[in-house]
């Protein structure tokens, strides 16, 4: 269907979830209803649907509703179709999320989520990619705080570069210099999914690793190994740094966009992620002890009795996250380190407030659906990457 065609700008898929609430609230407050943005929320109960607008207020009073089900091909054909973009917030996408992509892909309608399920994103770039060029859709994974920072910060970096040095930066390594922030149910859903299908097949296991496994696949090599995964000094900040979490996504996104963009950042480029923990003795005990602590879930999350003992008793369940105050209360400061072949640095600081994974990430995710729907971007259908499908936009 052409754009005119189609009843509305953008839809919010899983918009009674935990996060997807926290995006409805944005685009409400933001954009209000039936204004420059026509948008609608979606999910699968029409009761949820109706008292969250209630909840909202008057503001929310004329918010259009749909109904799909994740399982039900049909019914997402049905509302894809209505929209230019679609973001999708229902995970973890492995379990929950490929039947929307697919419908997607067919109906030409572009799409954004919050994908960090590496495995399932090269799978769902496997099976689609070709489909996704022809329809003209623009399918954009991994669009919260994994992985819009990162790489809409190395690719502001690298714009800078070119504009003082002439050249990119062979070497960007990014250090988590403060966070704040929770986690919610959801995401811990789709890491504890991650585990088990890494554990179950060693294809998938390898896909978790391997640093270029996002890449087309004939540019899955570099100059980059593995993600940190021990205590390291950092010898431009003279500080030791620490494993950050969720660099086995952010690294690959970036790398991918490199890919994605002709390599724009060079062949030889290479980027890393960590958490600053500080100068001298201290420091190095901090990044310990942070070493320790994720290499502990790392192993209970590897044995499936102690992965279900974490899902049970210990971790936030789907739909559970951090409460309003504490969202409000997060932030996070990001440095990016950059240094060209011939010795030239430069240094970038991104800066979000509220919860990352929540408060700031319904921000970002808001914005890179409105994007989709409305901007006017430089690539055409497939699977791309935030930076290089919407980087100037964002």
């Amino acid at each position: 269907m052409k754009d005119s065609e189609r009843n509305f700008h953008l839809i919010v898929w899983g918009a009674t979830g935990f996060t997807g609430k926290l995006v409805v609230e944005y685009l409400l407050a933001r954009y209000g209803v039936n204004q420059d943005l026509c948008w609608a929320v979606a999910g699968r109960s029409s009761s949820k649907l109706e008292a969250l607008k209630v909840e909202l207020g008057d503001a929310a009073r004329e918010l259009p509703v749909l109904i799909a089900d994740s399982h039900n091909r049909p019914s997402l054909d049905a509302m894809v179709s209505q929209a230019r973009a679609v973001i999708s917030t229902v995970g973890p996408y492995a379990v929950y999320g490929s039947e929307l992509v697919a419908a997607c892909v067919e109906e030409g309608t572009h799409y954004c989520d919050l994908a960090g399920e590496v495995q399932w994103m090269r799978k769902m770039i496997d099976q689609h990619e070709a489909a996704a060029r022809n329809s003209g859709a623009r399918i954009v994974h991994a669009c919260g705080f994994d992985s819009i920072p990162s790489d809409v910060g190395v690719y502001y970096l690298q714009q800078e570069a070119m504009r003082r040095f002439g050249k990119p930066c062979s070497n960007v390594k990014m250090r988590v210099r403060a966070i704040k922030g929770g986690a919610s149910g959801g995401t811990v859903a789709s890491m504890l999914n991650a585990m088990q299908e890494g554990q179950a097949d060693r294809g998938v296991a390898r896909i978790l690793v391997h640093p270029y496994s996002l890449n087309p696949e004939d540019a899955r090599g570099g100059p980059d190994q593995r993600d940190q995964t021990g205590p390291v000094h950092d010898k431009n900040l003279n500080a030791w740094t620490a494993p950050f979490v969720m660099a086995a996504i952010n690294t690959k996104v970036v790398r991918r966009s490199n890919a994605m963009m002709q390599f724009a950042y060079g062949h030889d480029f290479s980027y890393q992620e960590a958490m600053y923990t500080g100068p001298g003795i201290a420091g190095y005990l901090k990044a310990m002890q942070l070493t320790l602590g994720l290499g502990g879930v790392l192993l209970a999350g590897s044995v499936s009795v102690l992965r279900s003992a974490m899902a049970n008793y210990l971790l936030p369940k789907p739909g559970e996250g951090p409460e309003k105050k504490k969202r409000e209360e997060g932030f996070y400061k990001l440095i990016f380190l950059g240094e060209t072949d011939q010795g030239q640095s430069i240094t970038v600081e991104v800066r979000g407030d509220r919860d990352p994974g929540y408060g700031s990430t319904s921000k970002i995710i808001g914005e890179a659906g409105v994007c989709l729907a409305l901007d006017e971007l430089p690539v055409e259908g497939g699977f791309w990457t935030p930076a290089s499908a919407m980087g100037d936009a964002l």
